[in-house]
C-alpha cells in the first residue's frame, strides 16, 4: 500500500487535469446557459454532477467515496 505522500506525488497531476476537465464543463454548461437563457436544473443527470462535488468536497468522508459516485451514477433513470 502507498503512504499518502506516495499517493499525492503519484496522482496529483492526473486529479488536477480531471478537475480542471469537470471546471471547463461546468463553465460551458454556464455560457450556454446565459447564452440561451434556459438552465437545465430540470435535468437529473446535473444535480447528480453537484452531489457528486458534494460527495468530493467532503473532507470528512470515510473512504467510500468511489463506491458512493458508483451508486450515484448508476440510477438507470440517467
Amino acid at each position: 500500500m502507498l503512504n499518502p505522500q506516495q499517493v499525492v506525488d503519484r496522482y496529483f497531476l492526473e486529479s488536477r487535469c480531471q478537475l480542471l476537465e469537470i471546471a471547463a464543463t461546468l463553465d460551458r454548461y454556464d455560457l450556454a446557459s446565459r447564452e440561451n437563457g434556459t438552465a437545465g436544473a430540470d435535468d437529473p443527470r446535473w444535480e447528480r454532477l453537484y452531489q457528486s462535488l458534494e460527495i468530493l468536497a467532503d473532507r470528512g468522508a470515510t473512504p467510500d467515496r468511489a463506491e458512493r459516485l458508483l451508486k450515484l451514477f448508476s440510477d438507470p433513470a440517467l
